[in-house]
């Protein structure tokens, strides 16, 4: 998985060419005011992921899924600096990337939020709104949840499956439950989970 500073060697001499040559313009959407409670922290300088446990703890369990799950996997996805004028510049440089603190692509978002508490909610706002990203990262592991097989062969326990899923689709991970081993890039997100499982658990206050 790569670093956030593997991140900024990549994206920001693109950044830079893309605004010494007048193509990087800001964007003109006004997102909706964000419904973010307050117990939910601000993005900016801080990138210390460890500081979204409470709201991963309260969004898990109103989904009904593992807040150490949703913690490992913003542990995960923290590779990549999570501020909101550096992700939509991105965006513009490589339509299709993921937005917010979970890294949740457009369609995933758009197909999680219906029925939801957020449906009136929109992709864009992700990057501002950490609270947002959360709660629909939670309902995806959600649904995500509902579409394990109800028997599995392997090592990978159903929690594991679950952020596979979230990485690769409901179909690796359909796949994955009935002993297909990972490649080497799923291969590569497990690790990565796993040895962000304790520091998941930490954060929240767990042994």
């Amino acid at each position: 998985m790569r670093t956030w500073r593997r991140w900024l060697a990549v994206a920001v001499p693109g950044l830079c060419l893309a605004a010494c040559t007048g193509t990087l313009t800001q964007p003109e959407t006004t997102p909706a005011p964000p419904t973010t409670p307050a117990s939910s922290p601000a993005l900016g300088g801080n990138q210390d992921t460890a500081r979204f446990a409470p709201t991963a703890r309260t969004r898990a369990r109103e989904a009904g899924v593992s807040p150490r799950l949703v913690m490992a996997i913003l542990f995960n996805e923290s590779y990549k600096p999570h501020d909101p004028g550096l992700e939509r510049a991105w965006q513009r440089m490589k339509p299709g990337a993921a937005f917010g603190v979970a890294n949740m692509h457009e369609a995933t978002f758009d197909a999680t939020k219906k029925g939801r508490a957020f449906a009136g909610r929109s992709w864009d706002q992700l990057p501002d709104d950490p609270d947002l990203a959360i709660q629909a990262e939670a309902w995806y592991l959600h649904d995500l949840a509902a579409q394990l097989p109800a028997h599995r062969s392997g090592p990978i326990t159903a929690d594991e499956l679950l952020a596979l899923g979230y990485n690769a689709g409901p179909g690796a991970m359909k796949t994955f439950a009935r002993g297909t081993k990972p490649g080497p890039q799923a291969q590569s997100y497990l690790d990565t989970l796993r040895g962000n499982w304790a520091k998941a658990g930490q954060a929240l206050g767990e042994s």
